[in-house]
C-alpha cells in the first residue's frame, strides 16, 4: 500500500511539473485531483468506485492546497467532510508513528534499585517503606516514597507491622479456644407452630451444643439456658472468655449477667451483619439443608431427638477464613455495644 502511494505521488508530481508554468498553484492541484478521480473511475468500471488508502491520502493532500471557496464547487467522488476526515486521519497516523511505544509516562525504576529495596526489606523486617525511602536517600538513591511502596507491593511484601506479627491463621488458632458463639434458629412443626432452637458452637473444636427448644423464647428461659451451658462446660468454663451473639430481643441482660459471673464477656454483632457470627450461621445453614428441610418434625420432643442425633453424628462444617477473621476481630474488641 505504501509503495502504491509513492507511485501515485511520483506520477502526480511529474504532472505537476508539466503544469508548473501556471501562476496559481491551486489550479494545478485541481487538475491533478480531477485526473486522479478519472483514473479511479476507469480502473474500477463498471463497479462502484471505492478508494483505497493511497487514493485517500493523495486526494486529501491535493485538496489541502486548494482554497476553501474552490472546494465546494468541485465535482468530487466524496463529500468535502470526508476529505477533511481523511486528512485528520493522516495527521493522526503521522504523530502516532513518531511516538515510540514504551517511552511515554513515568520512566521505569532500575533493576538495581528494586533489588536494593527488596534487600533492605528482607534484612530489616521492622522497616516500612518510608524508613527504606529514608535510608536510600542517605545512600544517594533518589526515588519517591511511593515508588518504594509499589516495589514492596509488587513483590508481595506486607507492611512492616504485618511482617513482624503473627499470621492470621496462627492468631485465629490461638484465640479460638476462648471463643463461643450462639444463635437462635427456627423449625416449622406439623401443627403449624414454630419452635425456636438455641445452639452454641465452640470456635476451636466446632462442637455444637443444643441448649434447648421452646415455643416462647423469653428472657428467663434464655438465662436458664446460659446456666445450663456453664454447667455443661464444667472445668472448661475458665478457658472461655468471649461469647458472640446478635442483638435479638431474646437475649436479655440476665443472659449476659450469667455469663459475666462465669468470666465470659458478651460481644455483640453489628446490626444486619451475619458475617460477624459466621461460624454459627454456617452451621445453622448446614443443619437446615441437611436435616430440617428433609424431615417432617411432629412436635418439640421429635425436634429435640433429631437435633441430638444430628449433633452427635454429623461433624460441624468448617467456617471460611473470612468468617473466622470477622469472629476473631469481634471477640478481641473492647466490647462496645
Amino acid at each position: 500500500m505504501c509503495l502504491r502511494f509513492v507511485f501515485l505521488l511520483s506520477t502526480r508530481m511529474t504532472s505537476w511539473l508539466r503544469l508548473s508554468r501556471r501562476e496559481e498553484a491551486w489550479k494545478t492541484a485541481e487538475i491533478l485531483l480531477l485526473r486522479h478521480q478519472l483514473a479511479v473511475l476507469q480502473r474500477q468500471l463498471p463497479r462502484r468506485p471505492s478508494l483505497d488508502w493511497a487514493d485517500r491520502a493523495l486526494l486529501a493532500t491535493l485538496l489541502s492546497v486548494m482554497p476553501k471557496a474552490r472546494r465546494h464547487g468541485l465535482r468530487l467522488l466524496v463529500t468535502p467532510d470526508t476529505i477533511l476526515r481523511w486528512h485528520r486521519d493522516i495527521v493522526r497516523r503521522r504523530w502516532a508513528a513518531r511516538s515510540k511505544r514504551g517511552r511515554t509516562g513515568r520512566p521505569a525504576t532500575r533493576r538495581n534499585i528494586k533489588a536494593l529495596v527488596l534487600r533492605l526489606a528482607r534484612e530489616n523486617p521492622g522497616w516500612g517503606y518510608r524508613r527504606i525511602h529514608g535510608e536510600l536517600a542517605g545512600l544517594g538513591v533518589k526515588i519517591a516514597a511511593s515508588t518504594a511502596w509499589e516495589i514492596l507491593k509488587s513483590a508481595g511484601i506486607d507492611p512492616a507491622p504485618r511482617r513482624t506479627g503473627p499470621a492470621w491463621s496462627l492468631f485465629l488458632r490461638s484465640q479460638a479456644e476462648a471463643i463461643l458463639a450462639c444463635d437462635f434458629f427456627t423449625a416449622d412443626l406439623l401443627d403449624g407452630t414454630q419452635a425456636y432452637v438455641l445452639a452454641v458452637i465452640e470456635h476451636a473444636s466446632r462442637r455444637i451444643r443444643i441448649l434447648g427448644v421452646t415455643l416462647h423464647p423469653t428472657g428467663e428461659w434464655t438465662a436458664q439456658q446460659a446456666r445450663n451451658l456453664i454447667m455443661d462446660l464444667g472445668e472448661q468454663a475458665h478457658r472461655v472468655k468471649f461469647m458472640i451473639r446478635d442483638r435479638g430481643s431474646n437475649f436479655t441482660a440476665a443472659f449476659d449477667a450469667v455469663l459475666a459471673d462465669a468470666g465470659i464477656r458478651t460481644v455483640l454483632c453489628n446490626v444486619a451483619t451475619p458475617r460477624m457470627n459466621a461460624i454459627a450461621e454456617r452451621w445453622i445453614g448446614g443443619c437446615r439443608r441437611e436435616l430440617l428441610d428433609r424431615t417432617l418434625v411432629w412436635n418439640q420432643a421429635h425436634l429435640r431427638r433429631i437435633l441430638r442425633e444430628y449433633e452427635t453424628q454429623q461433624p460441624a462444617p468448617a467456617a471460611p477464613v473470612t468468617g473466622l477473621r470477622c469472629a476473631a476481630e469481634t471477640a478481641t474488641r473492647t466490647g462496645r455495644p
